[in-house]
């Protein structure tokens, strides 16, 4: 037990720990009530979001839907997300969301973000930044196309090339300092502060001088060095811990409450284990900070968990599309999905029913043709991880079932795959795993060719992973749940700390635009006590 807290360094109406999408906007939203607002970051804020490509999922009729040509509806957005959601969330909650959509996009809009309805007209995991709106999940594959009509509704910030998060939160870090908002960076959530069952404040540690510039450089690197080179940024994490251990410590006092909004678990390897052990050969994205610290914080002041064997992990083979032509098999031989779907539902099935292991098999007629698109169709780092499969990460062989031998596939099995796959497309009939016409060919022209796309394939392949659940929260308020569904007073959870709307699949900027949402849902509800 701690001792009760006899003197407060600060007081503020709310407290947000964690300033990433959801903390700022939860910031926002209260400062916009009228009510003073203490953030804290264990670094300078950003968190995911500033790393992240700076796609936000929306629509229901956005300006930029429209300006494009396409036709939607909040009914049409709900219809399909319910088919992706699984009842993660209440129905009623996923309607307002739906609802709420268009407007939250316009209120990013306001703090300076710049969406445009320049629709990309290929396949692809990320556009280029010639085109700003794309298809970002599975709406054209069935069965969700089958529950509304397709439509565009990834909405990516205009930047160039990766740096649209950063811009899309440096958007909502400028308008928080202009209305006031405190920001405490270094700052580390210890502990949070109870008086009875009420949540009243927060205990820190915060670096100062010489050991906060220390802190500042040390963590440079360990930005997007934490996405791309995990395994060599040892040193640095131990190093900036040891800087964090020794920080002074302090209090804040919170009079409306505090908003948990620290991010996910990603990179916390103890929690992967207990939760999702199967999904530990993946590469973590995101930050450090995505370590659990704010869903632990929640639990200890009694909040219940959920979802949290819910990790999603990105394949994509597209861009270039005419991959996609190809045939995703297993070790066995046996197809695993249409190889159309989005990289999360692909990754979904990769891991969970065929225990991490993929390999794309395509023939030389698609091999040149992916490697004519690989020039129009990429970014940088799409035209990177393509560019070494491409050059060095593959198995060639003359059959497939050497190819398949290479590769450490079933030769038989992928045999008997491929037989009745090309039988079915010279008669042309439809793909049973619903993959469209237009991308169903025979593979008859060799040499083949394999690429593993396995969850820990490659240092230079990687598959990323977010975790997606976490606190439980009452549908209206965003308030920390106790696991008989009371709810905590003066405790909120946000974004990847909460569990929400992606929790338990996810298509592109839907963790954004959740974040987005619940932020301001209980930056809201916070400063109307």
């Amino acid at each position: 037990m701690h001792a009760p807290v006899t003197h407060w360094d600060a007081e503020t109406d709310l407290c947000v720990v964690g300033f990433g999408a959801a903390g700022a906007s939860a910031a926002l939203e209260a400062t916009d009530a009228g009510a003073d607002v203490l953030a804290l970051d264990r670094f300078g804020g950003g968190g995911a979001t500033a790393l992240s490509g700076g796609v936000v999922y929306a629509g229901g009729g956005t300006a930029q839907q429209r300006a494009a040509g396409a036709v939607d509806t909040p009914d049409a957005m709900y219809a399909y997300l319910k088919a992706e959601t699984q009842g993660v969330v209440s129905d009623a909650l996923l309607r307002r969301f739906c609802a709420d959509s268009a407007a939250n996009l316009a209120w990013l809009e306001e703090k300076g973000a710049v969406f445009e309805g320049t629709l990309c007209p290929f396949k692809t995991s990320y556009p280029t930044d010639d085109y700003l709106l794309y298809h970002s999940g599975n709406e054209q594959f069935p069965p969700y196309r089958d529950a509304a009509p397709p439509a565009p509704r990834g909405h990516r910030t205009k930047a160039k090339g990766l740096a649209s998060g950063k811009v899309l939160f440096g958007h909502l870090a400028a308008a928080a300092r202009a209305r006031g908002v405190t920001l405490v960076p270094r700052a580390r959530a210890r502990r949070l502060i109870l008086d009875g069952d009420r949540v009243v404040g927060v205990e820190y540690a915060h670096l100062t001088g010489a050991a906060a510039r220390a802190h500042r450089a040390l963590s440079a690197p360990l930005g997007k060095g934490s996405n791309y080179y995990p395994q060599g940024l040892g040193p640095l994490v131990r190093a900036v811990r040891r800087l964090e251990a020794r920080a002074a410590t302090f209090t804040v006092r919170a009079r409306r409450g505090v908003v948990l909004a620290a991010g996910g678990f990603a990179f916390n390897l103890r929690m992967l284990s207990e939760h999702a052990p199967q999904y530990l050969p993946g590469r973590p994205l995101g930050t450090i900070g995505d370590d659990g610290s704010g869903i632990r914080l929640g639990t200890s002041a009694g909040g219940a968990t959920a979802h949290l064997d819910r990790v999603s992990a990105w394949r994509f083979f597209s861009p270039p599309a005419s991959l996609g032509r190809g045939l995703l098999v297993d070790r066995a031989g046996r197809r695993i999905c249409n190889e159309m779907l989005y990289g999360a539902a692909i990754g979904d099935h990769m891991v969970n029913r065929h225990d991490g292991h993929a390999y794309l098999v395509v023939d030389q007629a698609i091999w040149e043709r992916a490697k004519k698109e690989l020039r129009t169709q990429t970014v940088f780092f799409q035209k990177a991880q393509m560019g070494y499969l491409f050059a060095l990460g593959h198995r060639k062989a003359a059959t497939p079932a050497a190819a398949a031998a290479r590769a450490g596939i079933s030769p038989d099995g992928l045999a008997r795959t491929l037989e009745a796959y090309n039988a079915a497309a010279r008669e042309g009939r439809p793909d049973p795993l619903g993959k469209p016409a237009e991308y169903v060919q025979p593979l008859a022209r060799g040499p083949y060719y394999v690429l593993d796309c396995s969850l820990g394939s490659s240092l230079f392949y990687p598959c990323p992973m977010i975790t997606l659940g976490g606190l439980r929260v009452h549908d209206d308020s965003g308030q920390v749940q106790r696991p008989d569904g009371s709810v905590i007073d003066g405790l909120y959870a946000a974004g990847r700390s909460a569990v929400g709307v992606c929790s338990h699949s996810y298509v592109s900027g839907l963790s954004i635009a959740d974040a987005v949402f619940s932020g301001r849902r209980a930056g809201a509800h916070a400063a109307a006590r």
